[in-house]
């Protein structure tokens, strides 16, 4: 069992000891930090929350609920909803923060609190250290009976989500209405199975076959929208009577599509088939994390804008897109992020703008795949005993390919012409990830095996 406390949230499985899991009283202890952060901060004394479906988030939202209380701080319960909801009501709320209670695409048996500031942006690695540290030193002040905060329930905040996104200019509701799209969506029980439906009526999909759209939280599959975790999907694509299919994880932050033979439109072309309508329609620059497709740059320079990678983890995109005021951006697992609705990873409003986008091309889904140039990523990782300095071997890559362009910004990124190798160490285990992009899976996995022989080779001198 598994308790990860981490610059960006608390994350765990449920059931087992307190310290090593998620149990009760840690929840009320991350609960009483961040609540004291907020308040230290100066910002309102108010917290928005809200809950994916897993089973065990209406206990950890009344434990939430009531620490926050305890230290006068206002809770606003927006209920099952998604997180880029939360991410929106809580600068409208006028709110000092926010609380997500989802572990995202993890397995049913784990949960996590994500941590929101003022602007509904995740806390910076600077102040999620500072939450660590009121935790460690559970310095938390809790107010008498008489100053303890109020407990409120709103469930419009859903609404009020899909009703900004109709609003955007780029959503274009009559295009999509002609094209009389039939989907297929597969909600992984959770969320999405209520918020998604309600989206696509608004959007005018007459047409929209459910699966796994009853938000109990049991997930049928992996939760995590992958192709491995959504042959049933697919299978139901290849029947041949409906135009696509959508899926999205447990808090509707990540979205994928399948086309309508069956074949993945793929995770990493999310973003790059939003970017490109976007950028057709407002001209500006782009950001990805330094792991994410190169087919996002080509259609930005397309389209005469200018590419930005950043550090992998959706707050250092975010901090990128702001430095360099991209007009869209987002991670290749799926994620986009369009700042004119907000800076999260929004599932819902990519749905808008691909369903969009796809009336308006007029064309078949795997058509406007096609598209697109054809990349393909090989994800690899090298499991390194604790006593390997991965820093160390890092540098040494580096050294080897210094006549190539090369990115340090997180890990090392090596390019060569239009392929790219990216090795970053992970935070919490000694391993390599290492990830490989070509316009073919044998090119890249090459790539790949090359520089896993490359770091072997460092590791072990006397084994050449």
């Amino acid at each position: 069992m598994t308790l990860i406390k981490s610059i960006s949230g608390i994350r765990g499985t449920i059931g087992g000891k307190a310290g090593d899991t998620l149990s009760p009283l840690d929840v009320v202890k991350y609960a009483a930090a961040f609540g004291t952060w907020v308040l230290q901060e100066g910002g309102a004394p108010k917290v928005i929350i809200g809950r994916d479906a897993r089973p065990s988030g209406g206990n950890i939202t009344k434990l939430v609920s009531a620490t926050l209380q305890s230290l006068g701080i206002d809770v606003v319960d927006l209920g099952l909803s998604t997180t880029p909801t939360v991410e929106m009501a809580v600068p409208a709320e006028g709110a000092g923060g926010g609380i997500i209670i989802t572990a995202s695409h993890n397995p049913v048996q784990w949960n996590a609190l994500k941590l929101l500031n003022h602007k509904g942006e995740f806390v910076s690695a600077a102040n999620g250290e500072d939450i660590l540290k009121i935790a460690d030193e559970e310095s938390f002040l809790f107010v008498d009976v008489k100053k303890q905060g109020t407990y409120t329930e709103d469930n419009t905040w859903v609404d009020k989500h899909i009703e900004a996104i109709l609003a955007l200019p780029l959503v274009n509701r009559e295009a999509i209405k002609a094209r009389g799209f039939k989907v297929a969506l597969d909600a992984v029980n959770s969320s999405g199975g209520i918020v998604v439906p309600k989206l696509l009526a608004a959007l005018g999909v007459e047409t929209v076959v459910e699966y796994y759209c009853e938000p109990n939280g049991w997930f049928p599959h992996n939760p995590e929208p992958l192709q491995e975790n959504l042959l049933f999907l697919q299978g139901e694509l290849k029947k041949g009577k409906l135009d696509l299919g959508i899926a999205v994880d447990p808090d509707v932050d990540r979205l994928v599509f399948v086309n309508e033979d069956g074949s993945m439109f793929g995770e990493e072309y999310t973003l790059v088939a939003v970017a490109d309508y976007i950028l057709k329609h407002n001209p500006g620059n782009t950001v990805s994390n330094l792991s994410s497709t190169r087919a996002l740059q080509d259609v930005t320079v397309k389209h005469g804008g200018t590419y930005f990678a950043s550090a992998v983890g959706e707050v250092n995109v975010v901090e990128m897109m702001k430095a360099n005021n991209a007009v869209i951006g987002g991670e290749g697992n799926g994620g986009i992020i369009y700042p004119e609705l907000h800076y999260g990873r929004d599932a819902l409003v990519g749905i808008a703008l691909f369903l969009s986008h796809l009336a308006i091309y007029g064309k078949s889904c795997s058509m406007l795949r096609a598209s697109y140039p054809n990349y393909i990523i090989s994800k690899n990782k090298i499991e390194l005993t604790p006593d390997v300095d991965v820093d160390a071997v890092l540098s040494e890559i580096q050294k080897k390919y210094r006549n190539q362009p090369i990115n340090t910004i997180d890990g090392v990124k090596i390019e060569f012409d239009s392929q790219w190798v990216h090795l970053r160490k992970s935070n919490t285990e000694p391993i390599i990830r290492i990830y490989a992009e070509s316009n073919s899976i044998n090119t890249a996995d090459y790539l790949a095996n090359k520089i896993i022989g490359d770091i072997k080779e460092v590791i072990n001198p006397h084994d050449r």
